[in-house]
């Protein structure tokens, strides 16, 4: 698992991504492991009360169904108009209170799988695999976080565009955001992916945080 790269390109994969992640973790016998289950496994108050990581996948596949149906014909403003709204939800549902998504929302689900993996390091008793894993994933999340809050601006934009021009530059930014959101961004140009600021996004978190499930025993 260590230096994979996930390519999410339908609803189907995002299921099973989030699948992974949804697999049982037993019972947490420690702070850092109940942690670790609210990120990867399970969190109160999510969709079907998915882990916030798997989450944030999914809400993120959505966006990027949306956003690259939106460029289908980008001769037609309205017809790139009309999938902003859908882009926006599965990004923040505070903004979009309805649409296809899941009415979660990237960012919160990106931001507080980052927090609850930071505060499972910080347990007492969290092992050296969690300490060191805990700051890639994130990292890698929060990166995805600032893509997304981009995101979001840009399909506002698209919105009040007053050209289809206009309009499909914006949206080749957005769907390319889209796409670093879930599979990172190399940033540096050295030919990987890693989950540095900027460059990570939910897959190399996935990574890591397979990474420390592996490392504590807490499944696949």
């Amino acid at each position: 698992m260590h230096g994979m790269v996930y390519r999410i390109r339908n609803g189907s994969a995002a299921a099973a991504l989030a699948l992974a992640f949804t697999t049982s973790l037993g019972s947490a016998q420690s702070p850092a492991h109940f942690h670790i289950g609210h990120a990867a496994e399970a969190f109160r108050g999510t969709p079907d009360g998915m882990g916030l990581l798997p989450t944030a996948i999914a809400e993120a596949e959505i966006a990027h169904q949306h956003a690259t149906l939106a460029g289908r014909d980008p001769s037609s403003l309205e017809g790139m108009q009309r999938h902003m709204a859908h882009v926006i939800h599965a990004m923040d549902a505070s903004r979009v209170e309805s649409g296809p998504g899941m009415g979660y929302g990237v960012i919160a689900a990106a931001e507080r799988a980052a927090q609850h993996t930071e505060l499972a390091a910080a347990s007492e008793g969290a092992s050296d695999a969690v300490k060191t894993h805990s700051v890639h994933v994130a990292t890698a999340a929060r990166s995805a976080v600032a893509h997304a809050e981009q995101a979001v601006e840009l399909a506002e934009g698209i919105q009040t565009a007053e050209s289809a021009t206009d309009a499909a530059e914006m949206l080749t930014e957005l769907t390319g955001l889209t796409d670093a959101i879930l599979n990172g961004v190399d940033a540096d140009g050295n030919g990987r992916v890693g989950w540095q600021e900027g460059e990570g996004g939910l897959a190399q978190a996935a990574t890591h945080m397979g990474l420390i499930k592996r490392a504590e025993g807490l499944g696949n």
